[in-house]
């Protein structure tokens, strides 16, 4: 299948890796440049100027770009893809945004005859590496039955969740149980370490229990060990976690935890460390500036 790729970041990059593994003609296209081309150099495939050009010939575009404005900036705003699609073709885009740019365009897509799907991802940098993330899409049933096939080269699950934007909002509710349970075991292997315990030998009981998670799991030892760089960071979580209280405000939910949280994470940005992972809400209690 010729396929359009745009945004090869941590999670894009991988993603088209895993498109072009399977055999799929990859045209791809980023903003720095240079990166581009050494995704080319290293699995195949051809580099695309713009948006429009990733797009030409495509049967599915799609995209892993950074928030509301710059999913704008390479769909309908000058030189977007949407402009360089062929009638029929399907653009599926993977960017966390809000549902109200996800809804804005489904409607542009369909006054041009094209479909969309909002398809934000979870399982962060590993995930997309090994091929195993899970996606929650919103669109169009058709357009999904033509997408999910492809998606799964690197997704073990792939699950629609209604219509244009219920991608965008079921990612919302990940963030929000996300940001709570990475503060839950800030404060709990705190508290261990206060205490005078093991951090570590208290994470390998309690993992065998009702506390465990893939934030225990994954992030628990590398946050007593003060590490900090395994991926998703601060700032991205940030963004999110202002959409989800943006739609909260706007459907009546009340989020006390979650902007609690949110202040922890701006209190991060502010001492500089915004580029570290979400784990280190760990920093703020071991230094004790929560």
């Amino acid at each position: 299948m010729k396929v359009g790729f745009i945004g090869l970041g941590v999670m894009g990059g991988p993603m088209a890796g895993h498109l072009a593994r399977a055999g799929h003609e990859l045209t791809v296209y980023n903003r720095t440049g240079h990166k581009a081309q050494a995704w080319v150099s290293k699995h195949g495939g051809r580099v695309a100027s713009s948006p429009r050009e990733t797009a030409l010939g495509a049967e599915i575009v799609f995209s892993c770009v950074g928030n509301d404005a710059d999913l704008r900036a390479i769909t309908v705003e000058a030189d977007g893809a949407f402009h360089g699609m062929q009638r029929g073709a399907l653009f599926v885009d993977h960017t966390t945004a809000s549902a109200e740019v996800a809804v804005e365009l489904d409607r542009a897509a369909r006054e041009r005859n094209l479909a969309f799907l909002d398809a934000p991802v979870s399982g962060g940098q590993s995930g997309a590496e090994q091929g195993i993330l899970t996606v929650m899409a919103g669109g169009d049933a058709k357009a999904f039955e033509r997408a999910q096939p492809v998606i799964a080269h690197y997704a073990r699950a792939v699950t629609l969740m209604g219509a244009s934007g219920a991608g965008q909002k079921t990612k919302m509710v990940n963030q929000i149980c996300v940001a709570g349970v990475v503060q839950g075991l800030a404060e709990g292997l705190a508290f261990a370490l206060r205490a005078g315990l093991d951090a570590k030998r208290v994470l390998e009981v309690i993992s065998k229990g009702a506390a465990t998670s893939w934030q225990m799991e994954n992030r628990g030892h590398t946050m007593v060990d003060g590490k900090f760089d395994f991926g998703f960071a601060v700032d991205l979580m940030r963004k999110d976690l202002r959409i989800a209280m943006e739609e909260a405000r706007a459907n009546g939910a009340e989020l006390p935890t979650t902007a609690l949280i949110d202040q922890f994470y701006a209190k991060l940005q502010k001492q500089g460390h915004g580029r570290l992972d979400t784990s280190s809400l760990m920093k703020l209690l071991a230094d004790g500036k929560s």
